[in-house]
């Protein structure tokens, strides 16, 4: 079963999509600021992490260029979440090291097709 980090700090999306991710067998680990997005991606080494952009202590920006410059999390994929659907947002979740970029409100079948690219066999 693989294992999801999911980083958000909107208490109904993180239930929402949690639950989601449950019933299609993914066991789920959450936080809600990137300080604890990094340490529980050290910690529990998941095997994908849904990192939220706009976290409070630490944005998704800075925690994704952490993750990304630690040898023991480098490779794990992050896929961005965010409200901010310009061009340039992607371009710059991109910069920051994440995998791939998905918008909010989330339409989840496109979601979980980008994890399934990830997780292949989940």
């Amino acid at each position: 079963m693989a294992k999801i980090l999911l980083v958000e700090d909107n208490e109904l999306n993180r239930d929402m999509l949690s639950r989601r991710l449950q019933r299609k067998g993914f066991e789920v680990d959450m936080a809600i600021d990137g300080e604890q997005g990094v340490e529980a991606a050290r910690a529990k080494a998941p095997d994908l992490i849904l990192m939220d952009m706009s976290l409070p202590v630490l944005d998704g920006w800075e925690a994704t260029r952490e993750l990304k410059a630690d040898e023991r999390t480098k490779a794990i994929p992050i896929i961005a979440l965010t409200a901010h659907a310009m061009a340039s947002d992607r371009e710059k979740a991109l910069a920051a090291g994440c995998d791939d970029f998905d918008t909010k409100p989330v339409e989840w079948q496109r979601l979980l097709d980008k994890i399934m690219r990830f997780l292949p066999g989940s």
